[in-house]
């Protein structure tokens, strides 16, 4: 049964032994033409406009170039690139996984985290943010039965081309009209939808282009601002009647005069110096700053994450500018994923495993951009859910604190509150280990438990206290409450007490 690749397409087993532009040895000799050297706005139009016929080659050199001039441009698209090769990553089977898709899961996590260069595969893929898309050239090698990548080899955007029909496939420029299609399992092309539109318009640096060549215009006023600001204007005088050779020996001399401030002349000539050229460089300023900040707003979605802003920059404005970068994070994943779903993922299982595979039942690969919610928070608010009678999962509570679940065998973190099981013989222990009682205390509590029925008796009294005005009132009306008492049960009361104290006595005493 051949082999194909995930489009349908049949492969080749020469395909595995010699990379496609091993044949194309043009290629490997081309040099790049640099169209950005005498960028102005006519010639960036046409360049663009090339690239929409299908003839991307300009346009990709020119941004080539782009990176390498605006050191602004290169340090925030590589701020983009590198987020990406900074997270956790893993292959996971596809949903309610049979024990064989598990089994491929983990046989492609294994294979791919001992590949050396991966992150620079990432690196390489994301090249496509600004260009639209990214080639890299698989290397295959047989190691023992197995198929594995040996080298991911990134080729210049500029060796491509767009089919004339539609303009949508990318193919290598060998000569023809047509292009040369790509061979499958050969090429890891990435596409990546920085903006909506084809192959040809979807990069970014189309959007970046303008601001490149505007900011370049003001850099290139500002240093010629900058060469003559200061200096007086020298204006020479020659003589009517003076010959061409002694109008070019004045021009020296004016022109060298303000280099080396020293000079000669003929006698019957003069030199006149004109006040120095004034000027403020703030206009020049402006310009670049707001090319720069186009780039950023376009590259990161804003500007308070890549430079300060004295008048507005705030905490509070760069976490919500921090939070629109994660966005623009999660979206790169998301396309690099499904790239190398198709591309590298099919390629591996097929070469190595065999079957047909369902396109549906593919493992994923799966960047790790969820974010652990905040422990304090949820460490105070938790507790208190749980005991107005919310039932929480504990698995959920596990994802949203990004705390993996204890395996079987792991040592797990305990508490005082997770003490060993009470048995008889913990309690026994823990009777010995308690102080002896203080015998006054326990007569001092038992009196008072007993004193409490007799209160109902003083009922009297206490209403008579509550409508005296002063204690001598008091004194003087007590005797009329005094009948209404049982004197029998306080006598037996204190005779209680009595007892109890002097038995508590004798006891301690021994």
């Amino acid at each position: 049964m051949a082999i194909v690749d995930i489009h349908g397409h049949p492969i080749e087993q020469s395909t595995l032994r010699e990379q496609q532009t091993s044949r194309l040895g043009q290629l490997q000799q081309e040099f790049a033409e640099h169209p950005s050297n005498g960028l102005t706005p006519p010639k960036l139009a046409g360049i663009l406009r090339t690239a929409e016929q299908g003839d991307i080659k300009a346009q990709c050199e020119l941004f080539q170039d782009m990176e390498e001039k605006d050191a602004h441009l290169l340090a925030e698209i590589g701020k983009r690139r590198r987020a990406l090769t900074t997270v956790d990553w893993a292959v996971v089977p596809p949903r309610n996984p049979s024990a064989a898709e598990q089994a491929e899961a983990d046989w492609l996590n294994e294979v791919l985290q001992d590949l050396p260069d991966f992150e620079d595969l990432l690196f390489d893929m994301l090249d496509a943010i600004g260009k639209g898309f990214a080639g890299i050239e698989l290397e295959w090698e047989r190691y023992g039965r197995e198929w594995m990548p040996k080298a991911f080899n990134y080729r210049e955007a500029s060796w491509f081309q767009l089919d004339p029909a539609t303009r949508s496939e990318l193919r290598l420029r060998d000569g023809s009209a047509e292009g040369e299609p790509l061979q499958p399992f050969g090429w890891i092309m990435h596409q990546h939808k920085a903006k909506s539109g084809y192959v040809a318009r979807g990069g970014l640096y189309r959007v970046l282009a303008w601001p490149y060549l505007f900011k370049n215009y003001a850099v290139r006023d500002l240093a010629e601002f900058l060469e003559i600001y200061g200096l007086p204007v020298r204006l020479g005088k020659y003589p009517s009647g003076a010959t061409a050779d002694e109008k070019a020996t004045l021009l020296r001399a004016v022109v060298n005069i303000g280099h080396n401030a020293a000079g000669i002349i003929p006698e019957d000539m003069a030199i006149d110096f004109k006040e120095a050229a004034k000027g403020q460089h703030d206009p020049f300023d402006w310009m670049v700053q707001w090319a720069e900040k186009s780039m950023s707003k376009a590259i990161l979605g804003g500007t308070l994450t890549s430079q300060a802003d004295g008048k507005s920059s705030t905490n509070a404005l760069g976490a919500v500018h921090n939070e629109v970068r994660h966005d623009l994070l999660k979206a790169d994943a998301k396309q690099v994923a499904t790239t190398l779903r198709q591309y590298l993922l099919y390629p591996l299982l097929v070469l190595n495993k065999g079957g047909e595979r369902d396109p549906r039942r593919l493992p994923r690969f799966q960047f790790d951009l969820v974010e652990a919610e905040d422990l304090g928070t949820y460490a105070e608010a938790l507790p208190k859910l749980v005991e107005a009678g919310m039932q929480i999962p504990v698995s959920w509570a596990h994802d949203k604190l990004r705390i993996p679940l204890p395996g079987k065998d792991d040592a797990v973190l305990g508490t005082g509150a997770q003490a060993e099981p009470v048995t008889a013989a913990t309690r026994v222990a823990a009777l010995k280990s308690k102080p002896d009682n203080d015998p006054i205390d326990d007569l001092a509590e038992q009196l008072a438990n007993d004193w409490e029925p007799v209160v109902e008796l003083v009922a009297p009294v206490q209403q008579l206290l509550a409508s005296c005005k002063s204690l001598e009132e008091f004194r003087d009306r007590l005797p009329e409450v005094i009948p209404q008492l049982d004197a029998s049960q306080f006598a037996e009361l204190i005779a209680q007490g009595m007892f109890a104290g002097t038995l508590a006595g004798r006891t301690g005493a021994v």
